[in-house]
């Protein structure tokens, strides 16, 4: 049952029956009380006339009667006075309502010998008649008395006045009704029903909805219990979410970091196996390229024999150190002097190709606590990159100081990044470059390093049309924990 009709069924129903039950017996106790007064009237005006009528009848002439009959009409509102033989028969009279009485009920009260009323109705009129034996001084009975008052007065109308009362009742109870279901449905039902609207889009999956704060003081309440909790809710959900992303990250750190440990172990393996081979290699060709036996082009081969053994040491060297972490040795430095550092070192490649190089550092320039070899060696692999790429024209290095971290974009004009590559783009020996031409280990190295100093590196799309780089780090040990916890950049971009 809905809440409106309960409260019409268990409190207005009830109310209303209390109000009709009072009704009825007020209007009753005023139709009670008009009636004993108009009897109690009429009866003192007959008994008064009827005593000087019992003295009247006792002469011998009737003018005294008569007198005495014309008496009673200067009472209010009497319409008739009779007076009759103790057989019934009528001596004289005066006024309306002569026959409202038979002589047998003439005859009744000069039996009984007492005075009596009664409601009587003649030509469309209601009478209140009252009776009374007229009596000599002696007591001998003469006659009987009837006194005539017509009902004109409210008493008249107190069945008219219970039908007014019952149809305004009626009409007030109804409109009574009608304005508690308006006044429910406009400030109960229709707040409630807002409310339950955005409860069920919230149940359907938005939890964006909220309630509006608005109406009586208690809705307004509501809503704002509501909207707390939803927030709440939110928020709950929000480091939910955030928690299940730092496993995800977590876990895939754990992957790769496994990875990069068999890595290392299988490349300390290769080291300790081939580093001997290698090293006659490079011996034997040394000392076969100082012969003046051979030409310039048998020196040229053995040149790139031996340059070819001393890549594949590089190589065995990188894998090495890529498959442990290092305890980086940190020390405070700006950022600033790190960018000129790596910047030295392509300088020539900048130049030879005609590439552009901008640079956007904040003034003044923020200090990192960091390994200033390892950075730079990240700043340099990076640019590196793109000086290699084809269509590179234009290289831009951006950074920001946002709280306590440090946010650098390294960005290019080139053919950019694939989207399938984009989340193998820091694996070991993965590259794009041609047989020969690379080991794949340069972005492995800076996604390590970038690692150990408790940063992150991500890979997204440029502005510049070509391939960008965001690498977030702490400017502090003390955020070093909370940062390398998360394996993708503030901005969701892949690591």
């Amino acid at each position: 049952m809905r809440l409106r009709n309960s409260i019409i069924l268990t409190v207005l129903v009830p109310l209303f029956l209390i109000l009709v039950v009072f009704s009825l017996v007020a209007i009753k106790s005023l139709e009670e009380n008009v009636r004993s007064k108009l009897q109690t009237e009429v009866q003192i005006i007959t008994h008064a006339i009827g005593t000087s009528l019992g003295h009247a009848m006792a002469g011998a002439t009737p003018e005294p009667m008569q007198e005495t009959l014309h008496s009673a009409f200067s009472f209010h509102r009497i319409y008739g006075a009779y007076v009759f033989a103790p057989d019934g028969e009528e001596i004289y009279g005066l006024g309306l309502g002569e026959a409202l009485f038979e002589p047998e009920d003439i005859r009744a009260v000069v039996e009984e010998g007492e005075l009596t009323g009664d409601y009587r109705q003649h030509d469309g009129w209601t009478y209140y008649s009252a009776l009374m034996p007229l009596t000599t001084p002696e007591g001998e009975v003469r006659g009987v008395l009837q006194v005539n008052r017509l009902n004109t007065g409210i008493e008249n109308y107190t069945g008219f006045i219970s039908l007014v009362a019952g149809g305004v009742f009626v009409i007030g109870a109804g409109g009574i009704v009608f304005s508690i279901w308006w006044g429910f449905r406009r400030h109960i039902e229709r707040p409630l029903n807002r409310l339950l609207e955005v409860m069920a889009r919230v149940e359907g999956g938005d939890r964006r909805q909220r309630a509006a704060v608005g109406g009586p003081q208690e809705y307004r309440r509501l809503a704002s219990a509501l909207n707390g909790m939803l927030d709440a809710m939110a928020e709950k959900d929000a480091d939910i979410e955030i928690r299940r992303l730092n496993e995800i990250a977590l876990e895939k750190r754990l992957r790769k970091s496994h990875k990069l440990a068999e890595l290392g172990v299988l490349a300390a393996g290769v080291a300790h196996e081939i580093g001997a081979p290698l090293t006659v290699i490079n011996g034997q060709a040394q000392r076969l390229a100082r012969r003046e036996v051979i030409g310039d082009d048998e020196r040229a081969r053995l040149g790139r024999i031996r340059s070819e053994v001393e890549r594949i040491v590089e190589i065995v060297r990188q894998l090495m150190e890529l498959g442990r972490r290092h305890n980086v040795e940190k020390e405070w430095l700006a950022l600033d002097e790190l960018a000129a550092s790596a910047v030295a070192l392509v300088e020539e490649a900048l130049e030879r190709r005609g590439m552009r190089l901008e640079l956007d550092l904040p003034d003044p320039p923020p200090r990192l606590l960091a390994n200033g070899q390892q950075l730079t060696q990240v700043l340099t692999n990076l640019l590196v990159n793109a000086t290699q790429a084809e269509t590179v024209r234009r290289i831009r290095l951006q950074a920001r100081q946002e709280e306590s971290r440090l946010h650098l974009w390294f960005e290019d004009d080139g053919p950019g990044i694939a989207e399938a590559d984009k989340a193998r783009v820091f694996d070991p020996f993965f590259t794009t470059k041609p047989v020969g031409q690379g080991s794949g280990l340069g972005l492995s190295m800076v996604h390590r390093i970038i690692n150990d100093h408790g940063g992150t590196i991500g890979v997204f799309d440029s502005a510049l049309g070509g391939a960008g780089f965001e690498i977030v780090l702490p400017l502090d040990d003390r955020l070093q924990d909370e940062t390398a916890s998360h394996d993708t950049d503030p901005r969701g971009r892949t690591t």
